[in-house]
C-alpha cells in the first residue's frame, strides 16, 4: 500500500421552497441536482456493494439540503417533476420513432427516468436522506456537515454568536436528521480565519477541510505539504485539498469532462424545440428551460454535434478513471521519497459536479472505487479512519483561506454584494440582545408567551437564511442576480417586520404562521441559540 485517497464530495443547494406558486423555477435546482447527481451516486454505490467492493466515501450533506429532502411539499414537487420528465421522453420517443439518430437517446432516457423515479420511491422510500443513512449505517459512506446555512464565516465574525449559531445549528440538524452528530465540517466555501477551530471544537467537530494554501502557508510550514493531516492548536485535525486530482478532473483545457464523448450540457429540447411542443415542459410564463433531455455529445468546436451515445461515454469514464488512478500511483510514488508514511491524497468536489454538470461523473466516481480498491495500492479512507491510524500529527496554525477566485474572500465581499452585510451585522447584533432578554422568558405555556418564542424563533431562522454565503456569490458570478439579491432582501425585510411587530406587541400571526410554512428549515430552533449569557 503506497497511499490513502480522500474522496469529498459537497452536496448543498440554498434553502429554496415556493409553495405560494404551482411552478418555481429554482425549485429546479433541487430536482435537477436529485435526478442528475444525488440517485445516481447513490446507484453507483449500491452497484459497488453488489459487486462486493468495500468502497469508503465522505459526503458533506449540508442543513439546507437535508431540510430539503425531508421536506413533504418539496418531495411531493419532485414527483411531480419526474412524472413531466416520464412523459415528456414518451413523447420524445414518439416524435422521433423515424430518426435512427436521436430515437436510441430519447429511449435511454425514458428508461433512466423510470429507473430513477423507481428507486427514489421504492429502494429510497421517497428521501434521498434514507441511503446516506443506509451506506452510513454500513460504516461505507461517512456524512459530514457544513454551516447551517452556508454563512459565509469569516464575514460573520464581528459576532462571535453569529458563527457559534451557524456551527451550533448545523449540529443539531444534522444529529436530527442522521441520528449521531457529525465529526467533520465542511466549512462553507472552504473559507477558514485564524481561531475558527476553537468555536468548531466547542461543538464537538474532530477535523475539518480547508483550501490548500490555507495549511500549506500555515505557520509552521507542514512539513508533508498538503499530504498529511495536521492539528492545530485548538486539537482540531486539519485536511487540504491536493490541487493535482482537482486539476486533471476540472482543469477547463484538459479536465476529463471536456472530452467529445461525453454529453454536452448546453444543447437542451427545452431551448431546441418549438415553444408550442415543449411549452407544458419549462416555465409557465415561456421562458425556456433546462429539461434535461439532451440529444448531443460534446463532438468538438462544432455546430454540427453528433448523437450522444450512453454506451460510448461508459467507457470513456473507465478509459478516464483509469489515467486518474495511474497519476494518484505516480503521485503515491513520488511522495513516498519525501515522507515517512504513505501519502494521503485529498480530493473535494462539489457533488453537483459530478452528473449534473459532468453528466458521466458518478460512473466515474464507480470506475475510480473499484479500481483503487481491488488494485490495493492506494486505499479509499476517511478522516477518521486515518486520524485512527495517525492520530498524531504535526500541529500547525491553518492561515486564513477560502476557494474561489484569488483563494480569499473576494467573490464574497465586493462592490456588487457588500451592502448586504450591514444588514447581517445589524441582525446579529440585535439578535444577540434579544435572545439575552428574553433567555429566561416565563414558560407558561400561556398563548402570549408562546407566540414571543415563535417569533424570537423565527427571526433566527430569518437571520440565518439571510446568512446564505450563495446569495453573494451568485451575485458576483453574475448569474441568478435577480432572484438572489430578492431572496436577500426578502429574508431582511422578514426580520424587521417581525421585529417590528414584536417590539410594539402586536404581532400578526397569519404572518408568521405563513413564514414558518414557507421558510420551514429547521423546525428544532431555539432562538436561545443566539444568547450570550448562560442562566440558570
Amino acid at each position: 500500500m503506497k497511499g490513502y485517497w480522500l474522496p469529498v464530495l459537497h452536496c448543498h443547494l440554498p434553502f429554496v421552497k415556493h409553495p405560494e406558486f404551482d411552478y418555481f423555477l429554482e425549485e429546479h435546482w433541487l430536482f435537477e441536482a436529485i435526478s442528475e447527481t444525488y440517485i445516481p451516486l447513490l446507484m453507483r454505490l449500491k452497484r459497488l456493494e453488489a459487486e462486493n467492493v468495500d468502497f469508503r466515501l465522505t459526503m458533506s450533506v449540508s442543513p439546507p439540503l437535508a431540510e430539503m429532502f425531508a421536506d413533504e411539499y418539496l418531495t411531493e414537487q419532485y414527483i411531480k417533476y419526474m412524472d413531466k420528465l416520464i412523459e415528456l421522453s414518451q413523447k420524445e420517443m414518439r416524435r422521433l420513432k423515424t430518426d435512427e439518430g436521436l430515437l436510441p437517446v430519447a429511449e435511454y432516457y425514458n428508461k433512466r427516468f423510470l429507473e430513477l423515479k423507481s428507486f427514489f420511491t421504492d429502494v429510497l422510500d421517497s428521501s434521498v436522506l434514507n441511503g446516506y443513512k443506509y451506506f452510513s449505517q454500513r460504516g461505507q459512506l461517512e456524512i459530514i456537515t457544513c454551516g447551517a446555512t452556508h454563512g459565509y464565516l469569516p464575514l460573520l465574525r464581528t459576532s462571535v454568536k453569529a458563527v457559534e449559531a451557524q456551527i451550533d445549528v448545523a449540529v443539531q440538524c444534522h444529529s436530527n436528521r442522521f441520528g449521531k452528530a457529525p465529526d467533520g465540517i465542511w466549512l462553507p466555501e472552504c473559507a477558514y480565519y485564524e481561531d475558527l477551530d476553537e468555536i468548531l471544537k466547542k461543538f464537538g467537530i474532530k477535523y475539518f477541510f480547508l483550501e490548500s494554501h490555507g495549511l500549506a502557508n500555515g505557520v509552521p510550514t507542514p512539513k508533508d505539504s498538503v499530504h498529511a493531516a495536521v492539528h492545530t492548536l485548538n486539537g482540531l485535525a486539519a485536511f487540504a485539498r491536493d490541487p493535482e486530482t482537482s486539476r486533471q478532473v476540472w482543469s477547463s483545457e484538459s479536465g476529463y469532462p471536456g472530452a467529445p464523448e461525453y454529453r454536452d450540457f448546453y444543447r437542451d429540447i427545452g431551448y431546441d424545440l418549438d415553444k408550442d411542443y415543449i411549452g407544458p415542459y419549462i416555465s409557465p410564463d415561456g421562458n425556456r428551460v433546462f429539461t434535461g433531455i439532451k440529444y448531443y455529445r460534446i463532438t468538438g468546436e462544432t455546430e454540427n454535434k453528433l448523437p450522444y451515445d450512453p454506451h460510448s461515454a461508459f467507457h470513456k469514464t473507465k478509459f478516464h478513471a483509469e489515467h486518474f488512478c495511474m497519476a494518484r500511483y505516480k503521485q503515491a510514488d513520488e511522495l513516498a521519497a519525501v515522507m515517512d508514511r504513505p501519502s494521503l491524497i485529498v480530493s473535494p468536489y462539489d457533488a453537483e459536479l459530478f452528473g449534473h454538470w459532468w453528466f458521466e461523473g458518478p460512473d466515474f466516481i464507480y470506475h475510480v472505487m473499484s479500481q483503487f480498491v481491488k488494485d490495493g495500492t492506494i486505499k479509499p479512507i476517511t478522516a477518521i479512519d486515518y486520524l485512527n491510524d495517525y492520530p498524531k500529527n504535526q500541529t500547525v496554525s491553518p492561515r486564513p483561506s477560502s476557494w474561489g477566485e484569488n483563494g480569499y474572500y473576494e467573490i464574497w465581499l465586493n462592490k456588487d454584494n457588500g451592502w448586504i452585510y450591514r444588514h447581517l451585522h445589524f441582525m446579529a447584533d440585535t439578535m444577540e440582545k434579544l435572545a439575552d432578554e428574553h433567555y429566561n422568558m416565563d414558560d407558561d405555556e400561556s398563548e402570549e408567551t408562546l407566540l414571543k418564542a415563535r417569533v424570537l424563533n423565527q427571526l433566527v431562522r430569518e437571520l440565518l437564511l439571510a446568512q446564505s454565503s450563495d446569495w453573494a456569490f451568485l451575485i458576483t458570478q453574475g448569474t441568478a442576480i435577480e432572484y438572489s439579491e430578492k431572496r436577500t432582501k426578502e429574508h431582511i425585510s422578514n426580520f424587521n417586520a417581525l421585529l417590528k411587530s414584536f417590539n410594539e406587541n402586536a404581532v400578526d400571526l397569519e404572518f408568521i404562521q405563513w413564514l414558518e410554512y414557507k421558510n420551514s428549515i429547521f423546525e428544532f430552533l431555539d432562538f436561545r441559540v443566539y444568547a450570550d449569557v448562560v442562566n440558570s
